[in-house]
């Protein structure tokens, strides 16, 4: 692995762990295995660093998300399945992201902007497909005609949460998360039932 790939590994754990706010650039590059100058050397502050770091989730939950909504010859039921599928993976590959972000965008909303604003610019288009293939299916009687928007304010919820929650839900539900690839195929699996029953006519 090559010295930027390791400093940003660092620092995505730093980040993750400690917060913006928290984190420090003498940490990461003693967790690099780096001098603080070379560190320096290849991000100039933290706030390029961090910045570098929120593009690139952007840019993979993009692709996890958008990507099912592309197939739009598909059936609905394959794009959900697609889509609940894409995006826990993404979250069971970045398990601590949402208490990350939820964390930032209530305490540090500044840093945040460049995030909220991505999120703001793919949503509508993401929403406008996805509400024209309910609507379609809807038509012709194959699923009951509901809501994008809260369609997929209920897959993230049940995808998010447990991860959000995970010291808790352990400690409630007998260790269920300590398998994770059971747990993640279990959740997803569940997830569509839920979802599909939404959706029946």
């Amino acid at each position: 692995m090559d010295t930027e790939a390791l400093i940003l590994q660092a620092a995505e754990r730093e980040f993750m762990s400690k917060g913006f706010i928290g984190a420090r650039t003498t940490s990461i590059a003693q967790a690099a295995g780096v001098t603080h100058a070379m560190f320096h050397y290849y991000f100039r502050t933290k706030e390029k660093l961090f910045d570098k770091i929120i593009a690139e989730k952007i840019s993979l939950l993009k692709e996890a998300v958008m990507g099912p909504i592309g197939e739009m010859d598909s059936s609905l039921d394959e794009i959900l399945r697609n889509i609940i599928n894409n995006h826990m993976e993404f979250i069971a590959a970045n398990p601590d992201l949402p208490r990350f972000l939820t964390g930032e965008i209530f305490c540090n909303p500044e840093r945040m902007a460049v995030f909220i604003d991505n999120i703001y610019k793919l949503a509508p288009l993401f929403i406008a497909a996805l509400q024209n293939k309910i609507d379609s299916e809807a038509a012709k009687g194959l699923c009951r005609r509901v809501d994008a928007k809260m369609l997929m304010l209920d897959i993230i919820s049940l995808n998010v949460f447990a991860y959000m929650a995970a010291p808790a839900v352990n400690a409630a539900l007998d260790d269920c998360m300590v398998d994770a690839e059971s747990f993640k195929e279990m959740r997803k699996r569940d997830n569509y039932d839920t979802i599909m029953r939404k959706l029946r006519p």
